[in-house]
């Protein structure tokens, strides 16, 4: 067990609570068989995602704020705004009108709301007082001001979720009255601002972000993440877009991705959002660049979607192979990703000392393996578009173990770990509950979101749907060489 890329012993009922039948405890790592998922009959499954969906919308409704449109980073501990949150925040919307859960009118008012605090937004050099620079904005505001909070990073990825939400509102509200002629104006020059030459401190690399006090981060986007997202949208700029260098810069990552993780060839990341974070708005379905297209004389039928299909089956194997021997993991208790964990600790388990952390960016596979027995919902609730077969099970068998430990009133919190039992710590986050384990008792947004919107895309393919009808969004994937599929 390797680092994370960012004195009880296991109690033999609580172990008995969650390991159920069919998990594949394998110590020594070697390949577990293939389990078939517990069948869910059809109007028990579409109870659930009606619900879940429903919860996880009204997180987003409910807990952002309506004058300024900036959403939490995490609730109900009192929280820093965050703009990659905000950005699913209004991704949201769209669904909720569509449901009926919210009115047209309500929806545009809070995008509207959302747009003037970044468009009137203090921008500037300065440490103090200024929500980013040059067009990207701080990783985190504050959520009264909405300036920088504490000495967080000015952040590309983060401005390019926020981005995306927008753009996505964008092409939802396409009607011809005064106020979604002003939203989408307004998005062009929100998007417009941004100054992508001069966030290439390296050309053509788009580099992670700035530092007012130090400048800027010494690192690059590059294949194999979530930064796909930014370097499309980078590509389709209105004003001043980057070259196609800057895409083939990142696609030279991808041949160093590519390998063979639990009976799966594909394109690795260890943490599994980084398969989903783009597709919640790219319906990357039939579409090839360059790599996808060489790829087809080995891997016939390969493209972006398949490959997160395929490693959305890793991590079920992993967890049935259960490497490490953690509690609960099996055919239907799988998903790691960046989420909280109980505390950064170290305590004995199965035999010898582990190392427990809070937050991180936990994964699976690889030298980037962390694995701490934490599992997260929406690690495997956002690949519900890519492989439902397999996530519609674990989703009701984590809400079924969890009971109200983990599923409440905004959906699942965050993570839970069977395998945490110790009563011990000070905890960073959540709750021991005894024979049960560590479940979180927050909810963050950058994981409510990807899951609501792939459940959104897996139920109706709304966000893709939508996002198939932006120009900008078009003109990135053209730039970056994709074709086929719905691009043409």
């Amino acid at each position: 067990m390797r680092a994370p890329i960012s004195r009880r012993r296991w109690l033999a009922a609580g172990a008995a609570a969650w390991l159920g039948a069919g998990c594949a405890v394998r110590p020594d790592g070697a390949a577990a068989p293939w389990v078939a998922p517990a069948p869910l009959p059809p109007a028990q499954a579409e109870a659930l995602l009606d619900d879940l969906e429903r919860r996880t919308f009204d997180f987003f409704w409910q807990t952002t704020d309506a004058a300024t449109g900036l959403a939490p980073d995490r609730w109900p501990t009192p929280s820093f705004a965050s703009i990659a949150a905000t950005g699913f925040a209004l991704t949201a919307y769209p669904l909720g009108v569509v449901r009926g859960w919210v009115s047209r009118e309500a929806a545009r008012q809070r995008v509207l709301a959302t747009l003037r605090t970044f468009l009137d937004a203090p921008m500037g050099p300065e440490p103090q007082g200024r929500a980013g620079h040059h067009g990207f904005y701080y990783h985190f505001l504050d959520m009264r001001s909405g300036t920088r909070f504490a000495r967080c990073e000015l952040s590309t990825i983060d401005t390019a979720l926020l981005l995306a939400g927008f753009l996505c509102c964008q092409s939802f509200f396409d009607g011809a009255d005064t106020d979604e002629a002003r939203l989408r104006a307004g998005v062009d020059e929100l998007y417009g601002r941004i100054d992508w030459a001069w966030a290439m401190p390296r050309a053509p690399r788009i580099g992670h972000g700035w530092h007012p006090e130090s400048g800027f981060i010494g690192s690059d986007w590059r294949a194999y993440d979530e930064s796909m997202l930014l370097y499309l949208l980078a590509l389709g700029a209105p004003t001043r877009p980057v070259g196609r260098d800057a895409w083939d810069f990142w696609a030279s990552g991808l041949p160093a991705a590519w390998g063979v993780q639990h009976g799966q060839a594909h394109l690795h990341f260890a943490p599994l959002f980084g398969h989903q974070f783009t597709q919640c708005w790219v319906d990357l379905r039939g579409l090839h660049d360059d790599f996808m297209r060489a790829k087809q004389a080995t891997e016939p039928g390969l493209d972006y979607f398949q490959n997160s299909r395929r490693a959305t089956y890793a991590q079920r194997a992993y967890a049935i192979a259960n490497p490490e021997g953690w509690a609960g993991y099996g055919p239907d208790l799988w998903g790691i990703s960046a989420c909280d964990g109980p505390a950064d600790v170290e305590r004995p388990f199965g035999g010898r000392m582990r190392r427990f952390i809070s937050y991180a960016g936990r994964g699976m596979g690889g030298a980037h393996t962390f694995d701490d027995g934490t599992l997260t919902p929406y690690a495997a609730g956002s690949s519900i578009a890519f492989a439902p077969e397999i996530v519609v099970p674990a989703l009701a068998t984590m809400k079924a173990r969890g009971g109200a430990h983990l599923y409440g009133r905004y959906g699942f919190s965050d993570a839970f770990n069977p395998s945490f039992t110790f009563t011990d710590v000070t905890l960073t986050h959540g709750r021991v509950v005894p024979g049960q384990g560590w479940f979180d008792t927050d909810h963050l947004g950058i994981d409510q979101g990807p899951m609501l919107a792939m459940l959104a895309n897996h139920r109706d393919e709304l966000v893709w749907q939508t996002m198939r009808r932006n120009a900008h969004l078009q003109r990135g994937l053209r730039r970056a060489g994709f074709a086929g599929g719905w691009l043409g």
